[in-house]
């Protein structure tokens, strides 16, 4: 079971292999993640908020895949199961590929041979989706269990879009907690982000 980076999403064709912008590898923000649910897995003596601490050490690879174990022992079966779904898949889009009429059979031949260069490529993106959508489900999980009351982190992107994915996650299952995201500045005047539930 490999936990790495792999790279932006690939927009494949006959074409050739592009990379788009704003669709990054969900490995760029399993750290910050990671780091949110280890932060909101604690004692609470009073106050249940979260506060980001900026000396919170970088995590490597390796360290990561194994706060996940910590939290979901069965991730290797996870991951198993839904990249076998995936690889059908990829299967699947070959296959339509293959009975299209409108292209010709060199156009056909460069996509399927771009489609499979990128195979392990895009089943790495796909295992890290999973890592990171799990690592979410946990947060969600212990914010319910401990009844958090507000996440606060710096406001850059990367922390935006993990809290963006939290409040997206209390959307998805129909929590009775309602989640609100915005920026504001704390007490020292730093704009930070916020998720609130209540």
């Amino acid at each position: 079971m490999t936990l790495e980076y792999a790279g932006p999403r690939p927009f494949i064709n006959q074409h050739g292999i592009e990379f788009l912008d704003g669709k990054d590898d969900k490995y760029a923000y399993l750290a910050i993640a990671l780091q949110i649910l280890k932060g909101v897995d604690r004692e609470y003596k009073k106050d249940k908020i979260y506060t980001y601490e900026s000396d919170t050490k970088r995590l490597s690879s390796k360290e990561m895949l194994d706060i996940v174990v910590q939290y979901e022992p069965n991730i290797e079966e996870i991951i198993e199961e839904k990249v076998a779904t995936y690889i059908e898949k990829l299967k699947f889009e070959k296959a339509e590929l293959e009975s299209r009429t409108n292209l010709k059979d060199v156009e056909k031949k460069v996509w399927l041979k771009n489609l499979d260069l990128m195979k392990n490529y895009r089943i790495q993106r796909t295992k890290n989706k999973i890592f990171y959508m799990i690592t979410i489900e946990k947060i969600v999980d212990i914010i319910h269990r401990e009844n958090i009351q507000s996440l606060q982190t710096p406001f850059y992107e990367k922390y935006w879009h993990v809290l963006q994915t939290i409040e997206g996650r209390f959307n998805t299952i129909k929590s009775p907690l309602q989640p609100n995201l915005e920026v504001g500045p704390d007490e020292t005047g730093k704009l930070i982000a916020k998720l609130t539930l209540s």
